[in-house]
């Protein structure tokens, strides 16, 4: 089983060379696991109990993602977030570096940061031309997103993860949490404003978003929508039930008023739900249950166990630990570490809210800002603005392990 999830999550990191889709890959990973499993467990009967267990967690982080993600589309349609970038004004660039970052800071703590980056970079394209200075905004988006998706819930999947599996609280996460990420986001962003890049002479266009215009009630639905976000957390103090039922129902009452608000206009059509699942990214939502599958089937097996004990008994300090996963949240996906991490240790081992559990939320969720293939912000950001891998290392790397 080490073996296959070897060579599968192999495949995930180098599917761009091989030209494999890495939720096809995890996918398949996710099967084969589990028909190894099947034979080596001690009878089917059991093998089919530890994977519906299996599936019973891991599909309440995708119900989890798939309304959260319908939800940001729904609003990103009606171009509700130009509420908050239309209040970017200032042309200073040293200015702006900081402004950017805080902004995406306190948006990714309430969307993902993967969405957070692709509106963020998506504002830059409009505010500033193509330069190196334009790449320096856009590596603040990634350390700020990462930074900013830490310290709640629902800011990033690890952290969600972990609330959802009850490592950790709301409003013990954000307490403990809050200071060290504007902390890990401060620093750079000072190194980075003493740059040439950033003391050089304005360099940003007049024609910010000007050609874009908010769709009719466009304000209502983002007032919807965020309120439905931040609404998660108290949809699960209130009920007791898991936050994919607050998630699923705030997507319901958007669905609703959405409809309700274009009954008989036949070309906004996109602006409604239906529309906005079309454009979701299904294949991450895929690769999520294809990497949390697998991680499962490893859990299932005693394997994250034995390595559990393997770390305990040469590792004593579990702070060092947690570290170590934040560096290697650098090269793989930040999923499958915390996923394996949270089969490593259960709630004997670590209480809820322990240091432990929230180092981990912490150093997985920034750790993954060191390289920009580290994470889903930094893997879009390089996408959308052709950042070079290197580039990235040369330039932003050095204000990251200085802190």
């Amino acid at each position: 089983m080490v073996l296959v999830f070897a060579l599968g999550y192999a495949g995930i990191i180098f599917e761009e060379s091989l030209a494999f889709n890495k939720s096809g890959v995890g996918l398949l990973m996710a099967v084969c696991l589990w028909v190894i499993r099947s034979i080596g467990a001690p009878s089917t009967d059991v093998a089919v109990q530890e994977l519906s267990q299996s599936t019973a967690e891991v599909s309440e982080i995708v119900f989890f993602l798939l309304g959260a993600m319908t939800i940001v589309e729904i609003v990103d349609s009606h171009q509700g977030f130009k509420l908050v970038t239309d209040n970017i004004s200032t042309r200073n660039p040293k200015t702006l570096l900081w402004v950017i970052g805080f902004v995406t800071f306190f948006l990714s703590s309430v969307l993902d940061n993967l969405t957070s980056t692709i509106v963020m970079v998506s504002l830059l394209r409009k505010l500033v031309p193509p330069s190196e200075y334009r790449k320096l905004l856009g590596a603040v988006v990634v350390i700020a997103a990462n930074a900013g998706g830490a310290w709640t819930p629902i800011g990033d999947v690890t952290t969600t993860m972990l609330w959802i599996h009850g490592q950790i609280t709301t409003l013990k996460i954000m307490q403990g949490l809050f200071v060290p990420s504007v902390v890990s986001l401060m620093v750079p962003l000072a190194l980075m404003s003493l740059t040439s890049e950033a003391n050089g002479s304005s360099q940003t266009s007049s024609s910010l978003l000007s050609s874009e215009q908010m769709a009719p009630r466009g304000q209502l639905v983002f007032a919807v929508g965020l309120g439905a976000l931040v609404f998660v957390p108290v949809f699960k103090s209130l009920t007791g039930l898991p936050p994919f039922m607050g998630m699923l129902l705030g997507l319901g009452i958007l669905w609703i008023l959405t409809d309700a608000i274009h009954y008989g206009e036949s070309g906004r059509q996109r602006l409604k739900v239906p529309q906005a699942l079309s454009r979701i990214d299904t294949q991450g939502i895929l690769f999520f249950l294809g990497i949390l599958l697998s991680v499962g089937s490893l859990e299932a097996a005693g394997i994250l166990r034995q390595l559990a004990n393997y770390l305990d008994a040469n590792i004593p300090n579990a702070d060092l630990i947690a570290s170590i996963i934040g560096v290697a949240s650098a090269i793989i996906d930040n999923v499958p570490l915390v996923a394996a991490t949270m089969g490593m240790y259960d709630l004997t081992s670590f209480p809820q809210d322990s240091d432990f559990w929230q180092l981990v939320a912490f150093c997985a969720g920034t750790g993954g800002s060191m390289l920009i293939i580290g994470s889903a912000a930094g893997v879009a950001f390089m996408g959308m603005e052709k950042v070079d891998f290197f580039w990235y290392f040369r330039k932003v790397n050095s204000f990251l392990f200085s802190f």
